[in-house]
This record gives structure tokens, C-alpha cells and sequence, in this order.
């Protein structure tokens, strides 16, 4: 599963290799999710023959309060590291356009980025790839495991190639996983996921909306360490009854047919 990932994701940067522009980033988001979860559908019902429900992808209604939790974890701490960088003088930030401009290209963020990375990413690694290492692991083992090859998949396609990268990536993929073993779905992955990507394709020259002074202070600091470390001790704080790290997730009955 994860060499057909690395497979799509790299005939969608051929295709799409076009320079940046918010018209192709929509293409790419939409082609995305739309061969990424049919991939998925097939390896979970022909391959695996198990019923949808394994992959920890309830329907929103169910799902939602996850979805802000997990986009709050990391939205709140978040938020602190912004003011204290920029209360210490170590950032600086200016606005290109208007206020309302922002807020356009923000909103447009938030759909593309559940496009074309939360969902699809979310439903390959910690849905499917997790929970099937979790039915044979150890909950530990199996966030390691995906961690791992998430890791990997960031280097093949070409987003992980320096150290730093490669670290922030591990990291994530770690603290996604702990949210998906803690919660039992992948909806406060994928609320945490689409926070995170938002916040920094928007303050980054995707977002094209904010001048940064100190950008790598802002990225490690108030996008990383400090909601990254925030989140992993609120999700310890909130299921610390109910998380057995030992534990092997529970198989789904076979499909017929």
C-alpha cells in the first residue's frame, strides 16, 4: 500500500508539474482524494476482505467532535507560539493584501488541504496501514510502524529529503498515529492534519498573504514544539484511562463473498 501511495503521489506531481498556481493546487486536491480512496476501498474489501468500518472513517455526523478536537489541540497551543515569537521580537509579520483577501484564502486552504493531504493521508496511513499493523502489534509498535513508513513515503515523493524534514515528518506522523490509537477513528488526525497544514501553506509562499521575518523560528516553534508537545500531553490527559498501548486493535469480522 505504501509503494501505490508513492506511486500517486508521484504520477500526480508529473502530471501537475506546472509551477504553483491555486487553479492546479485544486486539480491536484481533487485527483488526490479522488484515486486515493478508491485505492483504499479496494485494498480494504477485495484484499483484506473487511468491512469499511476498520479504517476508523465514520460518517461526520458521528465524527466531528473528534474532527475539532484534534484541530483544537493543535489550533490553541498554536496560537500561544504565535503571539509569544512575535511578543519576543524573534518573528515579525506584515499583511500582503486585505483582511478579507486572507480570510478567502483561507477558507480555500482548508478545503484543499483536507483534499489533497488530510484525507487521503490519514485514510492511507493511519486508517488502513495502522490498523492493520495494530491487529497484529502492539498499539506502540503499530504508531511506530506507520510512523515509519509515513516517513519514508514523505522521502520518495520528494517533500522529506533534508534531516529537519525528515524529523518534522516522524513527528508528525507519531502524534497523528497516538491520536488515531487513543480516539479509535481518524477524524481528530485529519482535524489536527488540516490545522496544521492550513496554518503553515498560509503563512508560506502557498498562502502567498504574509511577509515573514524569522519564518524558521515561527515553523519549529509555534508550529511545531509547542502545539506538537500541547497536543501529545492533552491527548495523554484525556484518554489516559482508556489507551492501552499494549493492546491489539480488534479485527473486523470477515466480509463474505
Amino acid at each position: 500500500m505504501t509503494t501505490a501511495a508513492v506511486l500517486v503521489w508521484l504520477f500526480l506531481g508529473a502530471l501537475l508539474d506546472s509551477g504553483y498556481d491555486r487553479p492546479t493546487h485544486a486539480v491536484g486536491a481533487a485527483l488526490t482524494t479522488a484515486l486515493v480512496v478508491p485505492l483504499v476501498i479496494v485494498a480494504r474489501r477485495v484484499l483484506d476482505r473487511r468491512p469499511w468500518a476498520g479504517l476508523g472513517l465514520s460518517s461526520l455526523r458521528d465524527g466531528w467532535r473528534h474532527l475539532l478536537f484534534g484541530a483544537a489541540c493543535w489550533l490553541v497551543p498554536a496560537a500561544a507560539g504565535f503571539a509569544l515569537c512575535l511578543g519576543l521580537g524573534w518573528v515579525e509579520i506584515s499583511v500582503r493584501t486585505s483582511v478579507g483577501d486572507v480570510l478567502r484564502v483561507a477558507a480555500l486552504l482548508v478545503v484543499l488541504v483536507f483534499l489533497k493531504e488530510a484525507l487521503p493521508e490519514e485514510l492511507l496511513f493511519r486508517g488502513y496501514l495502522q490498523h492493520n499493523l495494530a491487529t497484529r502489534l502492539p498499539a506502540w509498535q503499530a504508531v511506530i510502524g506507520q510512523a515509519v513508513l509515513f516517513t519514508g513515503f514523505g522521502f520518495l515523493i520528494g517533500a522529506a529529503r533534508s534531516v529537519d524534514r525528515l524529523a518534522l515528518f516522524l513527528v508528525f506522523a507519531l502524534l497523528l498515529g497516538a491520536f488515531r490509537a487513543a480516539t479509535g477513528d481518524i477524524w481528530a488526525g485529519i482535524g489536527l492534519h488540516v490545522a496544521f497544514q492550513t496554518v503553515a501553506q498560509l503563512f508560506g509562499d502557498v498562502g502567498a498573504v504574509f511577509d515573514v521575518v524569522g519564518a524558521d523560528v515561527l515553523g519549529v516553534v509555534a508550529m511545531g514544539a509547542i502545539p506538537f508537545s500541547v497536543s501529545w500531553l492533552v491527548l495523554r490527559h484525556r484518554y489516559r484511562d482508556r489507551l492501552n498501548w499494549r493492546a491489539l486493535a480488534p479485527d473486523p469480522v470477515r466480509q463474505s463473498g
